[in-house]
């Protein structure tokens, strides 16, 4: 049986690409209320604000370039002799832009579109409007297709499959606070999966993890990656 590799990435991996984290001093999200723009409530009461928030994080994301750490995932995943799966919370598409193909977005994606009338789901415009109509009922329900607080994130069944069939979870770049993926390294652990952090600094959840490595992601990702193909190839 072949080895599986199942890996999180959290906003750390994208953050020397030039895309902000919720706690970045300076970064786009400490000029809005997370209540106003990121739940089903606050698109409600100003989809306007919360429209014009994320064309401009889609903005951002599209001058973004892979960095060190997307590229070493994604030659991850071209060498290794088993399966890699990526689950990411960041709603850029650097991993894709790297290379990496078998990702799952479980928080959506800046490029994607979603009608909240029928879910039909499309790629999303440079610049999005609620007047937008949607592509197949025609109505002007038009939303960001990204997962707010409070809304389910997607593919919990594939993850939670994937973390049970795991020989090694590696969480990357993730404050461990947010869940359910905070919850990812017990299930992991639980199925017997060798647990590994790879973070700035340790996380809410470090001590729930068999081995950590800190620093910058574009210098501990490629050389965990180094290790691990090394290792197989032995």
């Amino acid at each position: 049986m072949t080895a599986k590799i199942v890996i999180l990435t959290g906003a750390g991996i994208s953050a020397e690409s030039g895309l902000g984290t919720f706690r970045d001093v300076d970064g786009l999200w400490t000029k809005y209320d997370l209540n106003d723009v990121a739940t089903p409530e606050g698109f409600a009461r100003n989809p306007e604000l919360v429209m014009a928030f994320y064309n401009a994080r889609r903005a951002n994301a599209a001058e973004a370039t892979p960095n060190a750490a997307h590229k070493a995932l994604a030659r991850l995943e071209a060498d290794f002799p088993g399966e890699v799966f990526i689950v990411t919370q960041n709603v850029d598409g650097l991993h894709e832009a790297a290379g990496s193909r078998n990702v799952l977005h479980m928080h959506g994606a800046l490029h994607g579109a979603l009608c909240k009338a029928c879910e039909h789901r499309w790629p999303a415009p440079p610049v999005m409007s609620v007047t937008d109509p949607c592509p197949h009922c025609r109505k002007p329900a038009t939303r960001p297709d990204v997962v707010w607080f409070g809304e389910i994130p997607y593919g919990m069944h594939v993850i939670s499959e994937a973390l049970s069939q795991a020989d090694v979870f590696v969480s990357i770049g993730t404050s461990g606070e947010v869940y359910p993926a905070a919850n990812f390294v017990a299930e992991a652990d639980h199925h017997g999966a060798h647990t590994i952090e790879l973070n700035l600094e340790p996380s809410a959840g470090a001590s729930g993890f068999a081995e950590t490595r800190f620093g910058p992601a574009t210098e501990v990702v490629p050389q965990w990656v180094a290790d691990e193909l090394a290792r197989t190839q032995k």
